[in-house]
């Protein structure tokens, strides 16, 4: 095809090329963007559960997709003896553990793991903080959150110990031989015992999808001019 003194002849490999990446990078834009979609109606759900009242957890076995984010109370007595210092938690820059203790729900065979709140760490590493655990049956007021907590693993040591990098809930059962609901509770009582509860509450996250999206969609745009400027040639003038 030849207009207004240019030459445009794309080999076929070229074209093919460029309606392969195209495509690919423009499914992708809208996969991310399905994400968004996603994380937005996650996000309103969260909202929606932060208005109703909390729910008593149940003692048989449940599932964390009919919890997450949800409100409950738990009556039930800790096992102080099984409590884990989660590492590398930072509060207004300081450095410290999450205290997560398993509470045996009354009536129940079952556990559940309660992250009680942060504790900054002494100058002595070496020595765990102090840390007061009630006696007795307690109710727990709190938040479900996915029990899966990952930070950056330092050493195969994570397991070792009460102090963890990251909390692994299989590991966790396998290693302390309790039943555990597959939740974790992100304490929100206002109790003197020495722990600090300030969870941040997430947003959606989908604007980074958008930004993503944005990006493929770019590419797949970006693609599509590259290839015209590679196969618009101007014509040799006549004459010459």
């Amino acid at each position: 095809m030849t207009a207004m003194g240019y030459n445009f002849k794309p080999k076929l490999w070229s074209i093919a090329l460029t309606i392969l990446f195209g495509v690919i990078f423009f499914e992708l834009g809208k996969w991310q963007l399905s994400r968004a979609d996603e994380k937005n109606v996650q996000h309103e759900q969260l909202e929606k559960y932060a208005m109703q009242p909390a729910v008593t957890l149940p003692g048989n076995p449940i599932k964390l997709v009919d919890y997450q984010y949800r409100d409950v109370e738990i009556r039930g007595e800790y096992l102080a003896d099984e409590t884990i210092f989660l590492d590398n938690r930072t509060y207004q820059g300081r450095a410290g553990y999450h205290v997560i203790t398993p509470l045996k729900i009354s009536n129940s065979s079952m556990f559940v793991a309660i992250n009680r709140g942060w504790v900054a760490t002494g100058n002595d590493r070496s020595v765990l903080p102090l840390v007061t655990t009630d006696r007795g049956e307690v109710t727990v007021f709190g938040t479900v959150v996915s029990p899966e907590i990952r930070m950056l693993e330092l050493s195969g040591s994570t397991l070792s110990g009460p102090v963890w990098d990251n909390f692994n809930l299989e590991k966790y059962q396998e290693i302390t031989g309790l039943k555990m609901q597959p939740i974790m509770v992100l304490q929100k009582d206002e109790i003197e015992d020495g722990l600090i509860r300030s969870w941040h509450k997430p947003d959606s996250g989908a604007s980074k999808n958008i930004g993503y999206a944005v990006q493929w969609f770019s590419l797949a745009v970006t693609t599509i001019i590259i290839f015209i400027v590679l196969n618009v040639k101007r014509t040799n003038s006549e004459g010459k």
